[in-house]
């Protein structure tokens, strides 16, 4: 049974919330600037053959970090999580400049993954406590808009910096921007009532914290879904230059705008037509969009893609936590979002090792590496169909 005891017109959208809003567009434009960039980066300094393991070594990180987020989050509270996951981004962001060798740059890369493992759980769950149920998704939907506003300015940001001043004033950006957002989070007040001071031994992780078995069904489409996001991430940055495309934050750009969007009513659909039936929907048109990439010949082409892409990640994003929201017990809701997000971690890791592999830095690849997404996202849609029908004719 639900915890709070808000209404339905209750108005969740307070300063407080909006804060948290801002903090998210600071986080997530201070690591996604790096993106698009960092294939570069690393092939400059001795790397090229590791571009896979860019993204890769994030997730790994981030999917490691889960058990110990959803837990803290569920005992700590949710703000000196989120505190905890922008600080990691202001550290490493400055060691980027001095760790110039290949090994250095990936443990960087490793160890940055805390930063996601960290902020989102804490992030989503804060977002649950201050909505009713009635108006969860789009809840959801309002607090990723300033992480999807990041996402999208970030790679431009990041691509104009380098471009025009070089690598070490991009990392600097960044570590400012993560800065900002960590000033902002200490002006949040915490949502969860039993909040405690942090005790070494709620880093003990039982086998109990890793999974919440209420999120089974979110992991699997999560985890089917965001495959194409490691592709993405790992290959669409060559792939813009390819088709002559310079600034490689244009794509990223693209997509998250068109995200952007689709935010402002996903979530609300989601809360009035179900969750489920919205991600039929959205997965097959992250089929579409992959295709489209996998056979794009153009710059237009590429775009078009890129725009659907974004549609469809507008929706997935958050009617999926949404969704894990609704199945879980109101005390588990920090455990029960970083399972989901676990799968999403070993989605996007798997999805960065295999395209890179695919792809192998020869452009006649693109098209396979594009299309194993495609192949299953529409695995998730036909999952999605199967438990829909089961649950109508229930």
């Amino acid at each position: 049974m639900e915890s709070n005891t808000l209404q339905p017109h209750h108005q969740y959208f307070t300063f407080q919330f909006g804060l948290l809003c801002v903090s998210n567009f600071l986080f997530s434009a201070s690591f996604n600037m790096m993106i698009p960039e960092l294939p570069g980066y690393l092939t400059r300094i001795g790397g090229a053959e590791y571009k896979g393991l860019i993204i890769a070594l994030f997730t790994l990180m981030a999917g490691i970090s889960r058990p110990f987020s959803g837990k803290l989050t569920d005992t700590i509270g949710r703000v000196p999580v989120m505190v905890f996951g922008s600080l990691v981004c202001v550290v490493c962001s400055l060691l980027y400049p001095v760790l110039t060798s290949v090994a250095g740059f990936l443990l960087l890369r490793f160890v940055h993954g805390f930063s996601t493992g960290f902020k989102p759980t804490a992030t989503a769950a804060y977002g649950a406590d201050v909505v009713h149920e009635s108006r969860r998704g789009e809840a959801m939907g309002a607090l990723a808009i300033g992480y999807t506003i990041g996402a999208s300015a970030g790679p431009m940001l990041g691509s104009y910096l380098v471009n025009n001043f070089g690598y070490n004033p991009m990392f600097y950006v960044s570590a400012f921007l993560a800065l900002g957002s960590v000033i902002i989070l200490y002006n949040v007040k915490e949502t969860l009532p039993t909040a405690r001071k942090f005790k070494w031994s709620d880093l003990q992780i039982q086998r109990s914290d890793i999974f919440d078995a209420s999120a089974l069904r979110p992991a699997i489409i999560t985890l089917l879904l965001c495959f194409s996001i490691g592709t993405i991430l790992t290959i669409a940055p060559d792939f813009s230059e390819h088709l002559g495309l310079h600034n490689k934050g244009t794509f990223f750009a693209f997509f998250t705008v068109a995200s952007l969007f689709i935010r402002f009513v996903a979530g609300k659909i989601s809360d009035q037509y179900g969750r489920v039936p919205v991600l039929i929907g959205s997965s097959a048109a992250l089929v579409v969009a992959m295709a489209i990439l996998s056979l794009a010949g153009s710059v237009p082409v590429m775009l078009a893609g890129s725009v659907l892409y974004g549609l469809s990640w507008g929706i997935n994003s958050p009617v999926i936590t949404a969704w894990t929201v609704d199945l879980c017990e109101p005390e588990n809701r920090g455990k029960a979002i970083a399972s989901m997000y676990i799968a999403l971690e070993v989605g996007i890791g798997t999805g960065a090792l295999f395209s890179s592999w695919i792809y192998h830095n020869d452009a006649r690849y693109f098209v396979w590496a594009f299309a194993t997404p495609a192949v299953l996202s529409l695995v998730a849609c036909l999952l999605l169909v199967k438990w829909n029908n089961k649950r109508a004719s229930a």
